[in-house]
């Protein structure tokens, strides 16, 4: 009997041993497959293949290497070796998005493209940040015209991807000036979502006449839309259609967005709405000798109006705003008060013709002499060919510093009868 039990304890000593040996050797096998990853990471294709021959991660890089060798020599081996790798990383490892690219790719290279569109959407849909299964979306679905998806995908890239915006805003107005009628509402859709990336890409409208051109359509098929170009935006639309003396675009854009509205010829000539974008807004001079503002009034404070303290020598364009009349009799009319000097003889309201500058008006831009406020008013005729007109309250210096101030309030131009 104890014998047995003796027999019995050495057996079950063997298998305590033994099973230690199995944890012990669990664990090295363990500690090696941690410790060789970053090595198969790492290591080239062909070393790593021969470490771990089964390893879905070496299999999928291997896969990835002779892709890119069959790229680089345009080699169907390489292609098929390539989707061979990739079918047997796929195997082992099924939701590896990078390995089913390979496979998308090896089939869009054999000629199989449809399936190859098939394999990449899903690659795409299992990860946004896998770029060249989007990128070949993009380039698959504008070659079919399928503006919706090629800029969905495109989105997707830009979102992620500064250093490829560039590439993306010019396929985005490349299509925009080829194709208008169909890409651009795609674009607007875009831009109404106010992705992250919109402002820089209405920046990169600026640079040309193709991009500006690109701008103005988007500008109005956004007005329409749930997210119209910001005052901000807007104004620097403008600005840049000023500056490259794109006046006629300039005047279809303000009047199809009716922004700011046409129903005034002057934009706030009460001086107490400033939310309309220069040029059609009053733009007010930053000069030596000259402090312009538009403040409450110390007669009616409740009625904000043009300051203008001036010492009389300096030379200045006070205050200025483009408009578009057409050729024809008007009247300009307004109201002063003098605070001090003679404004009647040192501040004058113009109108000059844009592009160039015959003037077409000057007046004193004060009754003369009135310390309360006073209405004003004179007619003018713009003859035809001034297709545009610069509203100014500019200076007229003496001979030594006058001090003068003014007050503004009421500019307004109506059309005669």
């Amino acid at each position: 009997m104890s014998g047995r039990a003796v027999r019995g304890g050495v057996s079950g000593d063997r298998i305590a041993d033994v099973a230690s040996w199995v944890l012990v050797a669990a664990g090295v096998v363990l500690g090696w497959q941690v410790a060789i990853q970053p090595l198969l990471q790492r290591a080239p294709a062909e070393v790593a293949i021969r470490l771990a021959p089964g390893s879905p991660l070496v299999l999928r890089r291997a896969a990835e290497s002779e892709f890119a060798a069959g790229e680089k020599n345009r080699d169907a081996d390489r292609y098929g070796n390539a989707a061979s790798l990739s079918r047997d990383a796929l195997a082992r490892s099924p939701f590896d998005v990078r390995a089913l690219r390979v496979v998308g790719l090896t089939e869009a290279r054999a000629g199989r493209e449809d399936s190859a569109d098939e394999i990449l959407t899903l690659a795409g849909n299992w990860s946004l940040r896998d770029d060249p299964s989007h990128a070949w979306l993009v380039e698959h679905r504008l070659k079919r015209g399928d503006y919706a998806s090629a800029f969905a995908h495109a989105d997707t890239l830009v979102r992620r991807r500064d250093d490829i915006r560039p590439t993306i805003f010019n396929l985005f107005t490349t299509a925009a000036t080829l194709d208008g009628q169909r890409a651009l509402p795609e674009i607007a859709v875009l831009l109404s979502s106010s992705p992250p990336w919109r402002q820089a890409y209405l920046e990169s409208l600026h640079i040309d006449a193709r991009g500006l051109q690109t701008a103005v359509n988007l500008a109005i098929l956004l007005q329409a839309g749930r997210a119209p170009l910001t005052n901000d935006e807007l104004y620097q639309l403008y600005i840049h259609l000023l500056d490259k003396g794109q006046l006629q675009a300039l005047e279809v854009v303000r009047r199809r967005l009716n922004r700011p509205s046409a129903s005034t010829l002057v934009t706030n000539g009460g001086f107490g709405d400033a939310s309309a974008p220069e040029p059609f807004q009053w733009r007010l001079a930053q000069d030596a000798g000259v402090i312009v503002e538009i403040v409450p009034d110390d007669v009616r404070p409740a009625d904000p109006a043009l300051r203008v303290d001036y010492d009389g020598y300096a030379s200045s364009r006070v205050a200025e705003q483009l408009m578009f009349l057409r050729p024809g009799r008007y009247r300009l009319s307004g109201e002063s008060r003098v605070e001090e000097g003679d404004p009647a003889a040192r501040l004058a309201l113009t109108l000059t013709c844009s592009p160039g500058d015959a003037q077409i008006l000057a007046t004193p831009a004060a009754a003369p002499g009135a310390n309360v406020w006073t209405a004003f008013s004179t007619t003018f005729t713009v003859p035809e060919g001034c297709q545009a007109q610069w509203l100014r309250l500019e200076t007229r210096p003496g001979d030594r510093p006058d001090r003068t101030a003014l007050w503004l309030d009421k500019i307004a131009v109506n059309p005669l009868a």
